[in-house]
């Protein structure tokens, strides 16, 4: 069995002559990923004593590092 990486396209930017972007948020969605799995526990364990801090460190990884890394990139 074999693990494959996820290609994530989005078609209809305006960004790029071709309207298709597949590196941007291909590289977004790997970034979320790694944030993810650092920020998620520590969110979780923060939420335990601050509701509302843990929920937004828990949403960073969906809110800022994802729209960031997958705009950042053209094609």
């Amino acid at each position: 069995m074999a693990i494959g990486v996820p290609i994530c396209v989005q078609c209809g930017t305006r960004s790029n002559p071709c309207r298709c972007k597949v590196v941007g948020p291909t590289l977004g969605f790997l970034a979320f990923a790694v944030a993810a799995l650092v920020e998620w526990p520590v969110g979780a364990l923060v939420y335990c004593f601050r509701h509302m801090k843990g929920r937004r460190i828990m949403a960073h990884p969906a809110t800022v590092v994802y729209p960031a890394v997958s705009n950042s990139i053209p094609i």
